[in-house]
């Protein structure tokens, strides 16, 4: 009788080993259930957020496509406009040219237009006001660059010009 209660005990005890080997199974599995619920909670919550970001997002980037279209088509009739209007005026300069360059035209000009020069015009006083004062500041701020334009302004700014007509 020892014997089989001993055989019993041995029995109980593995039994109670391999019941607590399962519930211990059961406990890890459970946890690692729960990590995983608790994962996937916070990727659908990320996921939600994230579909919540691109919906604005797409309703941002859609509300700046119509604009931009409605834009583009404005600028589209305005290029048309200032197509037509350069078009017209590119005619309207062409018949001009082609008027100014006829003999009738250079008959006209050459009887209508003949300058004379009754005068020659001097260095005026504003010239000479104006080199004066830029010489005076030269001479108190000791600039060469002051001193060599008042010159400049003194002479007659036009010598090239007239020399450039003459020839």
């Amino acid at each position: 009788a020892q014997k089989d209660e001993m055989q019993s005990q041995s029995a109980y005890e593995q039994l109670k080993a391999a019941k607590e080997d399962e519930i211990k199974e059961g406990q890890d599995h459970l946890e690692e259930k729960q990590e995983e619920l608790a994962n996937t909670d916070e990727s659908l919550a990320q996921a939600k957020e994230d579909l919540e970001d691109t919906r604005t997002s797409l309703a941002a980037d859609q509300s700046f496509l119509a604009n931009l279209k409605e834009k583009c088509q404005l600028t589209d009739q305005e290029y048309e406009q200032r197509t037509k209007t350069r078009q017209e005026e590119i005619s309207a300069v062409s018949e001009a040219l082609s008027f100014l360059t006829s003999d009738e035209a250079h008959d006209l000009f050459s009887r209508t237009f003949n300058f004379v020069q009754k005068a020659q015009v001097t260095t005026s006083d504003a010239q000479l006001r104006a080199s004066k004062i830029l010489a005076e500041v030269a001479h108190k701020t000791s600039s060469a660059q002051l001193a060599a334009l008042a010159g400049e302004v003194k002479r007659d700014a036009f010598v090239k010009v007239k020399k450039a007509i003459d020839d």
